[in-house]
This record gives C-alpha cells, sequence and structure tokens, in this order.
C-alpha cells in the first residue's frame, strides 16, 4: 500500500469509536462518527416534531451518487431499496416459466430463496460448487444468481469467468455484493447487482441498491410500484395515473428515511479511502491471519475457522467480537481493524 493510501486509511480509522476488538463486519459494518451524528440530528428532528420527510431527498441522492461513482455504474441505472432480497424478487419475477437459475451450493438465503418462490411459476433453480459455477453455465442456462463473496466462508466467485460464461451463452448474471463492499469488481459489466449496505458500506440497516446493464434493466417491472419511484414522487401520493421515472428510479422503493440519512457519510468515507486501498487492508489482515494459523492465504476479507465451540467462547470472553456460520468461526476484516487487533486473535486461537 503506497504511502497516499496508508494516509487515508489512517485518518479514516480515526472516525470509529469501537469498544470491543471489532472483527464481524460480515455480520453488521460499523457507522463512522460522521454517519452517527447525522442519525442523532435526524433522531432529534423527529423527537421534536421538525423533521420534514424532503429534507432526506438531498442525502439520498448523494448516496446515490456515490454509490455509483463507487462501482462505476451511471446513477440513472442505480435503484435504491431496503433490502437486496427485495430487487432479487424483482429479478426472479421477471423470469419467463421455464427459465433456469444457475446458483452456488449453501449459497446465502437472500439471493436464492426469491429464485425458489418462483419455481411453482416454472422456474428451475439448479446448484453446483462455486468454483465450478462458470463451467456449469450452458445453453439452457437463463441467469446466474450468486454473491460476489460468499458469507459463511468469504469464498471469492469467479466473475470473470462467470462474465465470459454467461456471454458465450446467452445468460445474464446477478450478482450479490453485500459481503463485497471491500473488492474492487467490473460491476459496470455486470447483468443486475444487489447490494445490503449495512456491511462493507457501512450504512446502517434498511438501505440497499440494483444496478443493470440497459438491457438488463429494460426486462424489469416495477413489483411494488410507489409514490417514489414515480417521475415526480411528491406530486404522486394520491390515485392515478401511473407515470413512473425513467432508468432505474423506476424501480425504487420508499426510502427509510433514517437508514438513508446515515448511509451518505458512509459511502462518502469509503469513496475518500478507496476500494482498491480497502482492498488491500482488508484482505492483507485476513491473509496475516491464516498465515498465522498456518494455512494458506485466501485473498479475502472474510476468513471461515474450523475450531471448538470451547474455543469460540474464549474468542468472545476476550472481548473479541465474531461469529458462528455453518459451524465455523467467521471473522472479518474492515478498513477499521488493524494488525494488532489480528494478533490478538492469533494469541487467543493458538494460547
Amino acid at each position: 500500500m503506497h504511502n497516499t493510501g496508508r494516509d487515508r486509511l489512517r485518518s479514516a480509522q480515526n472516525r470509529f469509536s469501537p469498544e470491543t476488538t471489532y472483527l464481524d463486519t460480515a455480520t453488521h459494518g460499523l457507522p463512522p462518527r460522521t454517519a452517527l451524528l447525522e442519525l442523532e440530528r435526524h433522531l432529534r428532528s423527529v423527537g421534536a416534531g421538525r423533521f420534514s420527510p424532503a429534507e432526506a431527498d438531498p442525502g439520498i441522492a448523494a448516496a446515490r451518487g456515490a454509490y455509483a461513482r463507487l462501482t462505476g455504474v451511471p446513477a440513472e441505472r442505480v435503484a435504491i431499496g431496503s433490502h437486496a432480497s427485495q430487487f432479487a424478487g424483482t429479478i426472479a419475477a421477471s423470469l419467463p416459466p421455464g427459465s433456469e437459475v444457475l446458483t452456488a451450493v449453501r449459497e446465502f438465503s437472500s439471493v436464492v430463496h426469491p429464485f425458489l418462490a418462483r419455481e411453482p411459476h416454472g422456474v428451475r433453480v439448479r446448484e453446483a460448487p462455486l468454483d465450478r459455477l462458470a463451467d456449469e453455465v450452458g445453453p439452457g442456462t437463463d441467469l446466474v444468481a450468486v454473491s460476489a463473496v460468499q458469507s459463511s466462508d468469504g469464498a471469492v466467485a469467479p466473475v470473470e469467468e462467470l462474465l465470459e460464461a454467461c456471454a458465450h451463452h446467452g445468460a445474464r448474471l446477478m450478482l450479490d455484493t453485500t459481503q463485497a463492499g471491500w473488492l474492487p469488481l467490473p460491476l459496470e459489466r455486470v447483468d443486475y447487482t444487489v447490494s445490503s449496505t449495512y456491511k462493507w458500506l457501512l450504512g446502517p440497516r434498511g438501505s440497499a441498491f440494483l444496478t443493470a446493464t440497459e438491457e438488463a434493466l429494460a426486462a424489469l417491472d416495477p413489483l411494488a410500484a410507489n409514490w417514489y419511484a414515480a417521475a415526480e414522487p411528491w406530486n404522486s401520493l394520491y390515485g392515478g395515473p401511473l407515470e413512473l421515472a425513467e432508468g432505474a428510479r423506476r424501480l425504487d422503493l420508499a426510502p427509510v428515511w433514517f437508514s438513508w440519512i446515515g448511509l451518505a457519510p458512509a459511502l462518502e468515507l469509503v469513496e475518500e479511502v478507496g476500494l482498491e486501498t480497502i482492498r488491500e487492508h482488508d484482505a492483507g489482515l485476513g491473509d496475516r491471519l491464516l498465515t498465522a494459523l498456518d494455512l494458506p492465504p485466501a485473498g479475502s476479507a472474510i476468513v471461515s475457522l474450523a475450531v471448538s465451540e470451547d474455543l469460540s467462547r474464549k474468542v468472545a470472553e476476550a472481548g473479541i467480537a465474531a461469529s458462528t456460520r455453518a459451524g465455523r468461526l467467521r471473522v472479518s476484516f474492515h478498513l477499521y481493524n488493524t494488525e494488532e487487533e489480528v494478533d490478538r486473535l492469533v494469541k487467543v486461537l493458538t494460547s
């Protein structure tokens, strides 16, 4: 990491206030103090009866713009919602009967369940191991739906191979990037991406994005058309006609104001540090842990370890926040974590 990147990282680390050794961003990211201050201001305004919903619109526009810059997708092809599964459901509903959806074995439920729910309508879901997913794309595949980074163990999807295989067979690709906010990806080339922002993008729970290519976006219809998806939201609160916005905004879901007010400052911090600097730092900490435990590096910010329940309990008793997923200890690193925190975990695991 070059000096400028290290300087930005150190500056960013000073904007968080963890009271534990927090190694659990894969469950929920820590909001920076700038976001907390905005949330506190908002709650005070609501409690005092001074909040006007239209006041949230500039922050939502700022968050949409920041996400567009982070992903390289134009803002007019970015839709806002509350959860990634809502947008996955919109994509699932666009598939005609007889469509085949290919997904990874043990994929996170918010990715696969929206498509399984369409099986009574003639959609077929087929699973394959993540490392063979690109090879399993065939002429009968209509959509590949997969997490860019697996929630359970941090495995990174072969995105370039999937893009090539989908292009060859005429299939579309949907990536859930919820666990990949630390990883630069060619999202402008991916047909659909969905992302909840409360993990690596450091926002409150209740905000999510969808992006799409122009061609793929045209295939989607709003499942929950609402006033916020209208061309003129504040003039579309009652009755018809239905006059939806252009582009991805026609898929917008009415915002959870609390979540969006806290998101814009968090995204601005991620943008300030830069995804490449974050990737190098986050994945570097993951590999530092694996190397210290005599395990091969994986290049991921999420590490899954086979440890006993007793050892997992000792990790928690040491004041280290982590998770248990799929029967294994899952730890995850982000820009506010340090090498000293990795070493602290190693000491507990090897004592």
